[in-house]
């Protein structure tokens, strides 16, 4: 990046920070701050170690030094700019879960568009919610679009900030349903009793909670949606799936048909041909439910996560906290927009050729030099994809 392209940068950053209003985060005070400021040269240096107080007044200091990034950590401390982690003194970290576009399945940077892939974010988004909401509990949940690829969920109940790495790992693999199939999910119950010669094993999914419940509701939508087709449409249906042929589809449909009530209680001891059905459907509801969240993000408790109401320094798209009912709605290509940077052009020299996306607009820029509203030279240049013009 050239000197004119970061110093104009540097100079619009403090620009949006006089006319906006950055909140801090609950616990600020015993959080550890770090930032990234405009440095010249190919690296970047994280300026980390420091405590609120160390900055003074947040507002004041992002005018001051309209940082390229700015951070807080998860953990809370009794001397969060002590230089060590030892001598901190941990109290305890919020449970950080982070979605990158890019590392979510069946995506594949280059050939999406941004707009695909942060759209994808948010479905994995929504997935996560339910689970902590659903699954855990969780009450106290903060989303935040990153400004750059994807998405952050701040979990801050009390119950879950002393949780050690190993406790949040088993959480990450639950998100992510690492390792669940049928055995994993399944109940056996030894059925004895008067008249009953040799006691047989009765397999079920326990529908009460967890992943089990959740593959006994795709399991029953499933079977209702099956029962509401005619014979051949159902039997074909059921081929659909590898390792089901039309012996197994008719045992299946039979099972559907005669014995419902058992299945909506999660018996799946029914049939062997069933069974396969269901081994199935537990794929496709983890496939469907999970959240491909990153690991290492929620298991570092002592893990900087962006600042809410700051610009992203490789985008210069804001950092925008959600409020639940707002995700649905969301765009980060228009929400995440900057009103600093919409009321004039600019001239950049584009180094690639790019189709951007942004405020509902598309641009195609070839390499060279071009004319366009400041936010798509802000972000053309904040990925270094462009330098700016001589005006």
């Amino acid at each position: 990046m050239e000197d004119r392209t970061r110093a104009y940068l540097r100079g619009r950053f403090r620009d949006h920070y006089r006319r906006v209003d950055v909140t801090a985060p609950p616990g600020a005070d015993a959080r550890e701050w770090g930032y990234i400021p405009w440095t010249e040269g190919p690296d970047t240096t994280m300026v980390r170690h420091r405590s609120l107080l160390d900055l003074g007044n947040l507002e004041k200091f992002l005018v001051r030094e309209r940082p390229r990034h700015v951070y807080f950590s998860a953990g809370y401390y009794d001397d969060p700019s002590e230089r060590t982690m030892d001598g901190k003194g941990w109290n305890g970290s919020d449970v950080v879960f982070d979605i990158d576009a890019d590392h979510l399945p069946n995506i594949t940077p280059g050939e999406d568009s941004y707009a695909e892939m942060l759209a994808a974010g948010k479905d994995h988004v929504l997935r996560l919610l339910d689970i902590l909401e659903r699954d855990f509990g969780f009450e106290d949940l903060t989303v935040v679009f990153s400004g750059g690829r994807g998405y952050h969920v701040h979990v801050r109940d009390e119950g879950a900030k002393r949780l050690e790495r190993e406790q949040r790992r088993e959480i990450v693999d639950y998100v992510r349903g690492n390792e669940i199939d049928l055995d994993a999910l399944v109940d056996e119950e030894v059925v004895s009793g008067v008249g009953v010669k040799n006691p047989t094993e009765k397999q079920t999914l326990p529908a009460d909670g967890g992943w089990g419940r959740r593959v006994v509701e795709h399991l029953n939508e499933f079977v209702d949606e099956l029962l509401a087709l005619d014979e051949e449409d159902a039997l074909f249906r059921l081929q659909t799936f590898d390792g089901i042929g039309e012996g197994r589809a008719e045992a299946i449909l039979t099972v559907a048909e005669q014995r419902r009530e058992e299945i909506r209680r999660g018996n799946i001891d029914l049939h062997p041909a069933f069974k396969t059905l269901v081994k199935k459907l537990v794929g496709e509801t983890v496939a469907e439910q999970s959240s491909a969240i990153d690991e290492p993000v929620t298991t570092d408790t002592h893990r900087l996560i962006r600042l809410p109401g700051s610009l992203h320094g490789g985008s210069g798209l804001e950092v925008v906290r959600l409020g639940r009912d707002e995700i649905d709605d969301f765009d980060p290509l228009v929400d995440a927009v900057p009103e600093t940077f919409t009321s004039h052009e600019i001239t950049v020299d584009v180094e690639r050729e790019y189709t951007l996306e942004l405020l509902d607009e598309t641009f195609s820029v070839a390499p060279g030099e071009v004319t366009l509203p400041e936010y798509a030279g802000v972000f053309l240049m904040a990925r270094g994809w462009a330098e700016k013009g001589r005006e």
